[in-house]
Order: structure tokens, then C-alpha cells, then sequence
């Protein structure tokens, strides 16, 4: 069963375009990784600071494995966390696929 990521992530004050960048080369990254089935950043129309990142992965193993990728340690934890006011992660199964209750 694929594993939904949803990522909400605020940029600190002035930082929103240098995250918008890094998201651009995230994105084409992850979407090349063989386990991401889906991988969308999308951007507030009323915030230009809000971004939210909806990432689908094959399962556990998959996201493990884009948690583990170069692109990962380097663009998100080595550049993007230190633009970021806050960060929000959840992870979720498709309800209509007989996720977990």
C-alpha cells in the first residue's frame, strides 16, 4: 500500500523565494527516485511564505529511501530547514484503499 506525505512548510521572512528554488530542484530529484509516485510541491496564492509538499511512495521502504538520497540530506536538511519558520510532516494511507482506521 503507498504512503502519502504531506509537508507544510512556513519560509521565514524574505527566504520564501530561495525555497521556492530549492523546492523546483527537490521536486525533479524526487520525482526520478524509482519508489515517489507522486511528488507536488504547491505554493499559497493569499502567502507566498506557506508552501505544502504532497509526496506519494510505494511504501515505508521507498520513503526511507528518499529520506536517505543525497537530494534529501542536502537540499532539505542542509539548505531549506534553516530558511524554514516552521515544519509540519504527517504521513497517511488512502482511506479509500483500505488504509489503517
Amino acid at each position: 500500500m503507498s504512503l502519502v506525505v504531506v509537508a507544510r512548510w512556513r519560509a521565514r521572512e524574505d527566504t520564501q523565494e530561495q525555497v521556492a528554488g530549492i523546492l523546483r530542484e527537490l521536486a525533479a530529484a524526487s520525482r526520478a527516485e524509482p519508489g515517489c509516485l507522486l511528488y507536488r510541491p504547491v505554493r499559497s496564492v493569499d502567502d507566498p511564505r506557506e508552501f505544502t509538499l504532497v509526496e506519494e511512495y510505494a511504501g515505508e521502504e521507498a520513503l526511507a529511501e528518499h529520506r536517505a538520497s543525497e537530494h534529501f540530506r542536502t537540499l532539505v536538511l542542509g539548505q531549506v530547514v534553516g530558511l524554514l519558520e516552521t515544519r509540519q510532516v504527517g504521513r497517511f494511507t488512502d482511506v479509500a484503499a483500505g488504509g489503517p482506521r
